[in-house]
């Protein structure tokens, strides 16, 4: 490329940043690091009617959780700021003014009473109202009215916005990085809003202007923006700018495959669709993700390495990714799909890291200054059942705390009418273990068993669920050994008085 990469992420601050958003920003920023470009982060601000407070630094806070940050943006000036639109206002006037100069765009001064009756009368002959070039004559504006009864209107103060003018009887031949060559009539289009009676720019001017003054040579953005490539190209015609490429990324689709994914499915399956929990709604983060699972399971969403390969760390990713290789066709979420990337990614870590990170659940259930020796070896019986951090507790609880039940189940099937005597024997066993190891105690035990010619089944169960609680967990003996010989003893005395 002849052109320095400049890529954006320009999010709208009215609420949480939605993971489809997430990947915007993902393929953006992967798109710029692979040819050693910029990733800038612009705020589109110009609705201040749906502006929420906190979304800009809840989305500045997920690009950093998810180890995506922006070069150039907000707190970090680049040359072409300001980066959020509110403060760039003043900008704009200047060029819907142009526009109007240049005879691509026009005052309008049509109220929302008079569009309404013309909609409704539209309808009633079975018809669409349009506002373009087959009735823009015959509505109010510059277009209809005369140089003077324009500039009386608004020297007058009353209200008017400006449209772009849409050119009839055209063609126009687009082309998307992904999707290829596309064709529009130009006859079928509207003509937008470009600026607004209360003095802002709409998203298509502000947009196409901010675009082209920060030096944005891509444009990479959802598929929700595809039907206003059409306007978005006639506009830099119009202005005498050179174009962007562009880049229209697939939906992200509900798990059944129908629809684009929204909180709601979220809500009613329960898994997240935002990074980090908004109001309500738990986040990534707080649902005990990992960034780099998050950002592998995104990746993949809509874009095919084109190998079998599923696990990529940031690097990888980088330098493997290519827009050539996004899907046209949306990409259905799977909630399973991305517990198993990060069961993958916490398997991944050393024991001495996952321990660091259950001390903060340790601490929250009163086990205060734990033995990091003892919690990393914990740790290394029991994570490969987890797939997050936050299983740890329920998987290794019996290693702190003597059960206080017994699964109903497991007590019915495994305990018996000598089970008792049995147990009282496998305590006096445990008791005379002079090198109190898993290795050991399994063999003094094991070899009892086989002396007796008893079942194993017959004690191996029930001295599970006595130390467990239940018929899970790993290696008996390992937990044994963790526990200790006296709390391993209190422990069978305690089942034999509880069960009988």
């Amino acid at each position: 490329m002849s052109k320095t990469v400049r890529v954006r992420f320009a999010p709208s601050p009215t609420g949480a940043l939605h993971i489809g958003g997430v990947r915007t920003a993902l393929f953006n920023y992967l798109f710029a690091k692979k040819h050693n470009g910029t990733f800038l982060l612009r705020i589109e601000d110009t609705d201040q009617n749906r502006y929420v407070e906190g979304a800009e630094e809840y989305i500045i806070d997920a690009l950093n959780w998810c180890g995506i940050p922006y070069d150039e943006g907000i707190n970090k000036e680049g040359n072409c700021g300001p980066y959020r639109q509110s403060e760039r206002k003043e900008l704009y006037k200047a060029y819907a003014e142009q526009l109007i100069e240049s005879g691509n765009a026009y005052y309008a001064f049509d109220t929302t009473e008079s569009l309404d009756h013309h909609r409704k009368d539209h309808e009633a002959k079975g018809k669409t109202f349009i506002y373009n070039w087959h009735n823009r004559l015959k509505l109010e504006n510059s277009l209809s009215l005369s140089i003077a009864e324009t500039s009386a209107k608004i020297k007058q103060g009353i209200p008017y916005v400006v449209r772009f003018k849409s050119p009839q009887d055209q063609k126009l031949q687009l082309n998307d990085l992904i999707r290829g060559q596309i064709e529009i009539d130009t006859n079928i289009l509207d003509d937008k809003v470009l600026f607004k009676s209360d003095g802002m720019p709409t998203y298509h001017l502000a947009n196409i202007v901010d675009d082209h003054l920060m030096d944005i040579t891509h444009v990479i953005r959802g598929e929700e923006w595809l039907p206003s490539l059409a306007l978005h190209y006639q506009l830099y015609k119009a202005f005498g700018w050179d174009a962007p490429e562009f880049a229209h990324l697939p939906l992200i689709m509900k798990p059944t495959g129908k629809g684009k994914l929204s909180k709601r499915d979220g809500d009613k399956l329960g898994f997240p669709v935002f990074p980090l929990s908004w109001n309500d709604s738990i986040g990534y983060k707080e649902a005990g993700y990992f960034p780099e699972a998050v950002i592998n399971f995104l990746a993949l969403l809509g874009w095919n390495p084109g190998t079998e390969q599923e696990i990529f760390n940031l690097e990888e990713l980088i330098e493997t990714f290519d827009l050539k290789r996004v899907n046209k066709s949306g990409a259905r979420f799977d909630p399973d799909k991305t517990k198993w990337y990060n069961q993958h990614y916490l398997q991944s870590k050393s024991d001495k890291e996952l321990a660091q990170l259950y001390l903060p659940i340790l601490a929250n259930k009163t086990i205060t200054q734990p033995d990091i020796a003892q919690i990393e070896k914990i740790v290394s019986l029991i994570k490969e059942r987890a797939s997050f951090i936050t299983d740890f507790w329920e998987l290794s609880d019996y290693f702190f705390n003597s059960p206080e039940n017994y699964a109903e189940k497991a007590v019915k099937k495994q305990w018996k009418e000598d089970t008792p005597q049995l147990m009282q024997t496998v305590s006096a066993l445990i008791n005379d273990v002079e090198t109190f190891s898993s290795d050991q105690i399994e063999t003094v035990i094991k070899n009892w068993i086989t002396e007796q010619e008893l079942s194993f089944g017959k004690i191996m169960a029930p001295l599970r669920l006595i130390i467990v609680g239940d018929m899970k967990g790993p290696h008996i003996f390992d937990i044994i050994e963790m526990i200790g010989k006296q709390e391993s003893i209190d422990r069978i005395k305690k089942a034999i008085k509880l069960l009988g």
